[in-house]
């Protein structure tokens, strides 16, 4: 049977930002493991959203784009359930090896890795629609 980390690997060819020595860890982890996630789950991510906002009593949908905006940054940063969710879908896609690296430093990645998703609903706010 195939190790977890080999039928990870491939997953995720897309590769961010600068690999030089002077990068942070969390810099090269968020560039090499989490961006690539990201960017991997998105259309889950997208669904996910949306079935949280149907959730919420359908408010989301009848805002301005501004609004929109605001209301995912709350949502992620504000309901610990939903976050949590959210941490773990993108957690569980990490390798044994990346796992053992974000654990080291876990509050501070915890936190790249909602900016990050955070950011990437925003940019993409006209598809979260019902």
């Amino acid at each position: 049977m195939i190790e977890r980390s080999q039928f990870l690997l491939p997953l995720k060819t897309v590769r961010f930002g600068n690999e030089n020595i002077e990068s942070l860890s969390e810099e090269y982890f968020q560039n090499n493991t989490l961006r690539p996630i990201l960017k991997l789950q998105n259309e889950l991510l997208i669904e996910v959203f949306k079935n949280y906002a149907t959730k919420q009593k359908n408010t989301f949908f009848d805002l301005s784009p501004e609004k929109k905006e605001k209301y995912i940054e709350n949502a992620i940063q504000k309901d610990l359930k939903f976050r949590n969710s959210l941490k773990g879908m993108i957690i569980g896609l990490f390798s044994v090896e990346e796992y053992q690296e974000y654990i080291k430093n876990s509050s501070n990645l915890n936190k790249r890795m909602m900016n990050l998703l955070i950011e990437r609903l925003k940019s993409q706010v006209m598809l979260l629609n019902q």
